[in-house]
């Protein structure tokens, strides 16, 4: 392993004492350090601080990553070490990437990331995807990067933030609306992935207007929240009129989210079909209601104005197995080197395709007997023998 990354990623060691963590860091020279590596370990509080003395000697760090470092700690514990982590790593201007997946401090304990989110304006990356953050803990979180963003601008600077990935944390409309003033602040955004957190239409109407700020959109995910309510339709409509905002647009997935209330064609797809994001190559639309009126639509776009889509995810929609749409649709995208996935099998396929080139890229095992290794090694001996 070179010497600029330290890792005991998934290692499952409890690391309690300074004495534990010093141990292991002994060895490593903190200046030349460039990435950090401890996820699937869990640290207590004094390890957590003998850690921040590591991290507070580093000169090139980039990568800060402490996913799932807190499994089984007390919640009276986590909030202690956070702080010593963060606050290490505020003054840090060549951090690009902090990332503190899977640890469950909840919204009692983020606080102690906020010194960090505030103070540290050079980092492009933040992961926080499962820590049951819950509509309270969002809206910290959402504020400390909006005040972020806004003593950039006051420093006459632009935001450095690239990359938010905030998953599976319960946000729930109680928080939409303070991340989407942060989105709208930093304005600087290329990827937001906000899958399974209970938002619904309000919340994700108001994450439309908000992300409608940030032109460089590449990559959105809001898996798993609500467009629709009732017959109402304003989150669909929302999102169809802030699609035309994101030209470099390549991803977008929207499976699970209702689209469709009744089987109407959404708005937003009639929108991408007009070609409002000619970048997109992925689009997932898995379990949204939605019929074969659809289908057809994309089906009659997917040449003219969807010519760069390679990946179209449609399964447990409304779509009959003999649909002349969804037929049209896979011909095409296969013609230009892309895949329609409309059923389980699809996927099932595309995972043994993926097994197979990789078993072909393994070396080939020499297929001699190791009685013949044995007599083949006997015969280059005898060969070098000269006998006198």
């Amino acid at each position: 392993m070179s010497s600029a990354i330290f890792s005991l990623q998934g290692r499952g060691l409890k690391l309690d004492s300074a004495a534990d963590i010093d141990n292991l860091l002994k060895d490593a020279d903190p200046t030349v350090i460039e990435e950090i590596h401890l996820s699937g370990n869990t640290i207590g509080v004094d390890a957590s601080r003998a850690l921040a003395i590591f991290l507070q000697k580093t000169k090139v760090l980039k990568v800060a990553n402490f996913a799932d470092i807190f499994t089984g700690r007390l919640i009276s514990e986590i909030p202690l070490a956070l702080t010593a982590i963060c606050d290490a790593l505020k003054d840090k201007p060549t951090l690009i990437e902090l990332n503190l997946s899977d640890n469950a401090f909840g919204g009692r304990s983020v606080d102690p990331i906020v010194p960090f989110l505030t103070h540290n304006r050079s980092f492009q990356i933040l992961k926080l995807n499962n820590n049951g953050l819950g509509p309270a803990g969002g809206c910290v979180i959402a504020d400390a990067l909006r005040e972020s963003a806004l003593l950039s601008k006051k420093e006459g600077k632009k935001s450095n933030l690239r990359v938010v990935i905030c998953g599976r944390n319960r946000l729930e409309n109680g928080s939409a609306q303070a991340w989407a003033d942060a989105f709208a602040a930093h304005g600087t955004l290329e990827e937001v992935r906000m899958p399974q957190n209970g938002i619904r239409m309000e919340g994700v109407t108001a994450l439309a207007a908000g992300l409608k700020k940030n032109p460089g959109l590449q990559v959105i995910d809001l898996q798993d929240n609500t467009f629709t309510a009732d017959g109402q339709l304003t989150g669909v409509e929302a999102w169809a009129d802030a699609l035309a905002s994101w030209p470099e647009l390549g991803f977008l997935n929207l499976s699970d989210c209702v689209l469709s209330g009744g089987g109407e064609v959404p708005t937003l797809l009639e929108t991408l079909a007009e070609g409002s994001n000619p970048k997109l190559h992925t689009l997932q639309l898995q379990n949204n209601n939605l019929e074969t009126a659809t289908f057809e639509l994309l089906a009659k776009n997917v040449g003219p104005n969807l010519g760069k889509l390679l990946r179209l995810e449609l399964q447990w929609n409304d779509g009959e197995d003999d649909d002349e749409h969804l037929e049209n649709l896979g011909i095409a995208l296969k013609a230009r080197g892309g895949k329609l996935y409309v059923t389980d099998e699809d996927e099932e396929e595309e995972e043994e395709e993926k097994e197979k080139e990789e078993e072909e890229e393994e070396p080939e095992e020499d297929s001699r007997t190791a009685v013949d290794k044995a007599t083949d090694d006997l015969a280059d001996l005898l060969a070098k023998v000269t006998v006198k």
